[in-house]
């Protein structure tokens, strides 16, 4: 994260919900590894446990990536920073809806996740529209 933010940057309502989508993915993705980190029985890995990962590197590029977007004075450079977030948002949702296909105790918690990042992307709708 940025070390200085502003404070009026981290009132926004999306700032706080991509922290909140952050602690949230975190702590799923370490309750799913515990299940997901042994070997099969043929000695291979279990691939969700890649998902896993993939949702904690993307709901953490989340928050810089709004501020960012806020920051940027050059209106090219600030929809980069936008359609950035988009495409984070849409990718942690698909690996979500991956990790449920997999074989955890974890699995129950993620709906709650895919709620979060439903009421995050009705904020970035609102939030697109101010630039």
């Amino acid at each position: 994260m940025l070390a200085n933010i502003p404070s009026h940057l981290s009132e926004l309502p999306i700032y706080k919900k991509a922290l909140d989508i952050f602690i949230l993915s975190r702590r799923i993705s370490s309750y799913m590894n515990k299940d997901l980190a042994h070997l099969k029985p043929d000695g291979t890995e279990d691939s969700n446990i890649y998902f896993s990962g993939d949702i904690i590197q993307q709901s953490e590029s989340l928050a810089p990536e709004i501020l960012k977007a806020e920051l940027e004075r050059y209106s090219d450079k600030k929809h980069r920073h936008i359609t950035s977030v988009k495409l984070l948002t849409n990718r942690l949702y698909r690996n979500c809806k991956r990790l449920e296909q997999s074989n955890s105790d974890g699995v129950d918690f993620l709906p709650i996740l895919r709620k979060e990042l439903k009421k995050f992307k009705k904020l970035q709708h609102s939030w697109v529209l101010k630039f």
